[in-house]
């Protein structure tokens, strides 16, 4: 399967909305998204999840290496997601300490 990958900034935040699958096969598009924002000097970044389908380990590892590409520069990445089935991964890895999940974007803005 594609996967469809859009970006937008929100105040401080840049979101990158995915559509599809974050697999072996498109989880370096993801990665360079990630890259090019870090780039433009944005350092809080939320992925937001919410109509992807499927998320494997190289997905989870994409998420933790642009972890370490921020937080030199006292960034984030966050999760915007509320899928049972892909937070579940999170929780299980014990990524859910790692990342800061969000329900909705209207969250990112009372930040």
């Amino acid at each position: 399967m594609e996967l469809k990958l859009s970006t937008k900034d929100l105040g401080e935040y840049r979101v990158i909305k995915l559509k599809g699958e974050v697999d072996i096969y498109t989880a370096p598009r993801l990665k360079e998204a990630m890259v090019k924002a870090v780039d433009e000097n944005r350092y809080k970044i939320v992925v937001d999840l919410e109509d992807v389908d499927f998320l494997d380990s190289t997905g989870l590892g994409v998420l933790v290496g642009g972890l370490k590409r921020v937080k030199p520069f006292d960034g984030e990445i966050g999760i915007l997601c509320t899928q049972e089935k892909i937070l579940r991964v999170f929780r299980i890895t014990g990524l859910t300490k790692v990342f800061e999940v969000y329900s909705d974007e209207s969250e990112l803005k009372g930040k």
